[in-house]
C-alpha cells in the first residue's frame, strides 16, 4: 500500500501529474481540488494517495488534504461509483459542500454531476449519511449555479481545459458551454487551471 508521496513535480496534464520520487516517476490521478493547490513545475510536494490494482493496471490517486481521501474512499464502497466517478464528485464540489449536498438530501445537485443519474444520485446520499463523522467539516459553502454560455473565440489553453473536463466525465458540449461561459465572463483568464476550477463551479 502507498499512502503518500513526496517527489518533485515534473507534469501536470489534468487530471494526471507526474511526480519524480527518487528517479521513479509516478503518474498520478488527482480530483481537480489537487490540483489547484500543487506548486509550479520543478517544486517538491506530498499527496496523501491511494493505491488501486486491478487485472489490467495499477492505479495511484493523489489527494492535498488527508479528508480528501477520506471522502474518496468512502465514495468508492458505493455500489456504482468507481475511482472515476469520485474525481469528478472531487473536482466538482469541496468536501463541505458535498456534505452539505447530502445532509440536505439535495438529489438535483447530485445529477449535475457527470455520470451521476437520479438512483445513482439517491442511493449516494442515503449510504454516504452514515459516513459523514469520517470528516471534520463545516458547512455553509455556497453553490454557484451553471448558466448557459455562447460561443467564443477558442484561445489557446482552452483546450487543454475542455479535454480536462471531458475526461472527468462530462460531455463535449457540456465543456464546451461551460468553458465559454466563463471566459466570457473572465476575461483576465489566462491559464487552463482557473478556466478549469471556474467552468466546474459553473456546472454544479
Amino acid at each position: 500500500m502507498i499512502g503518500q508521496i513526496r517527489g518533485i513535480l515534473i507534469e501536470k496534464k489534468p487530471p494526471e501529474i507526474l511526480v519524480d520520487v527518487s528517479g521513479i516517476t509516478y503518474e498520478i490521478q488527482v480530483p481537480m481540488s489537487t490540483l489547484y493547490q500543487l506548486p509550479e513545475v520543478g517544486q517538491e510536494l506530498a499527496l496523501h494517495t491511494h493505491f488501486v490494482v486491478r487485472d489490467d493496471a495499477q492505479l495511484l490517486y493523489g489527494f492535498f488534504d488527508a479528508k480528501d481521501k477520506a471522502m474518496f474512499r468512502s465514495l468508492i464502497r458505493i455500489n456504482g461509483v468507481g475511482p472515476k466517478m469520485a474525481l469528478a464528485i472531487l473536482s466538482g464540489m469541496e468536501v463541505d459542500e458535498f456534505v452539505r449536498v447530502i445532509r440536505n438530501n439535495d438529489v438535483s445537485t447530485m445529477v449535475n454531476m457527470p455520470g451521476i443519474g437520479k438512483k445513482t444520485a439517491e442511493r449516494l446520499i442515503m449510504e454516504m449519511r452514515d459516513r459523514l463523522s469520517e470528516w471534520e467539516t463545516t458547512e455553509g459553502s455556497a453553490f454557484i449555479s451553471g448558466t448557459e454560455g455562447l460561443a467564443l473565440p477558442i484561445k489557446a489553453f482552452s483546450k487543454d481545459a475542455e479535454m480536462a473536463l471531458i475526461s472527468l466525465g462530462y460531455k463535449p458540449q457540456q465543456a464546451a458551454r461551460a468553458i465559454a461561459q466563463v471566459l466570457k465572463e473572465n476575461l483576465e483568464i489566462t491559464d487552463s487551471e482557473e478556466l478549469i476550477r471556474l467552468s466546474l463551479k459553473g456546472m454544479v
